[in-house]
């Protein structure tokens, strides 16, 4: 395996996003915000060398990686691979639900009324049991059922035979999916109780089996 960086981007804002609703693997459009984005984001990548790109089935995320590809100045990849695995957290019953009413109904039986609450007092993989919990249908995602899904687009990209020692690889993410990376990789250092921005850029180090967040939310 290469040791190479990963470049985790957050899409641009969705409407979705606006009305405060989770947006797991549903699917909203990108505002026109959200495409300013894509757009500031490509400007601030476009002299970045980009080995491969990468990003989840969802127009969200496609349409955000088009954009930064498209800007692009010195990088010969000009679609990204899609995969489900890079999908945000499946939030089941709870999909296009209000998100503070959603996070209620997870933590209130807990005495937790916040998805600040949650984490600050157990962790980001808690509040994806608790949600779980709290559907009816019990058909969203657990923090087990979660990272055996994300951990298969790492292996994805980690065992692409084209990528070498010091490559950049692009992937275009999601709001819960990055907080949930910095919680596991980033050694305590950031404050995953507030959302990153859309456009945002967090960097990752790949080393094998052993990874790093180098910067968040930038």
């Amino acid at each position: 395996m290469s040791k190479f960086t990963l470049y985790m981007v957050r899409h641009g804002q969705t409407y979705f996003n606006i009305y405060n609703k989770l947006q797991g693997w549903s699917n909203s459009p990108l505002t026109d915000k959200g495409m300013q984005n894509a757009v500031d984001t490509g400007e601030k990548l476009k002299n970045t060398k980009f080995a491969a790109a990468y990003c989840s089935d969802t127009t969200r995320a496609e349409e955000t990686a088009r954009v930064i590809l498209e800007k692009n100045q010195v990088s010969d990849v000009k679609q990204p691979t899609t995969s489900m695995f890079f999908r945000e957290e499946f939030y089941g019953y709870f999909e296009g639900n209000d998100m503070d009413q959603s996070w209620y109904l997870a933590g209130a039986p807990h005495g937790l009324t916040t998805f600040k609450d949650i984490v600050e007092k157990y962790s980001i993989g808690q509040a994806k049991d608790y949600l779980k919990a709290a559907d009816p249908f019990h058909q969203a995602e657990n923090n087990d059922e979660y990272w055996q899904r994300l951990n298969q687009g790492f292996d994805l990209i980690k065992n692409n035979p084209t990528i070498k020692d010091g490559d950049n690889i692009l992937l275009i993410s999601h709001g819960n999916t990055l907080l949930s990376v910095v919680e596991r990789y980033g050694e305590g250092k950031y404050d995953i109780t507030k959302r990153p921005a859309n456009g945002s850029l967090t960097k990752l180090a790949f080393d094998g089996d052993n990874v790093k967040v180098t910067a968040y939310n930038e």
